[in-house]
């Protein structure tokens, strides 16, 4: 019997976009008993989140647990923002939900990957 062979996840290159969420990372050793760590910081734009009461980030460093996303805390300018501290060297694909229901990915991810279900994530490097 024949097997069917699944393609693999297709990478695309990040849209440009004239005002995108800021994602950047700073490299910091957390301590001296753990590896080294990544701050990311994720944020949304107000042009993103517009009215907004609520917007997470979820990911593989959560293993996509919905229920236990990120908070991101809104800022003076309307947007949303956060930071995490990741383990350095890896990327990990991640989206933001807004209201704890619509899907929205990082408008300047460094790059995104395809899904099984037809959308796309974004993806960070740490």
């Amino acid at each position: 019997m024949a097997t069917k062979k699944t393609a693999a996840p297709k990478e695309v290159e990040a849209p440009v976009t004239a005002e995108a969420p800021v994602v950047k990372a700073t490299k910091k050793a957390a301590t001296k008993k753990t590896a080294t760590t990544t701050k990311v910081t994720f944020t949304l734009p107000k042009e993103a989140v517009q009215t907004a009461q609520s917007v997470a980030v979820v990911g593989e460093f959560n293993n996509w647990d919905i229920l236990n996303g990120v908070e991101l805390k809104k800022q003076k300018d309307g947007s949303f923002k956060t930071t995490l501290e990741l383990e350095a060297g890896k990327e990990y694909q991640y989206r933001f939900i807004i209201n704890g229901e619509v899907w929205e990915n990082a408008w300047d991810a460094p790059k995104y990957i395809a899904t099984p279900f037809g959308t796309f994530n974004s993806v960070v490097l740490a």
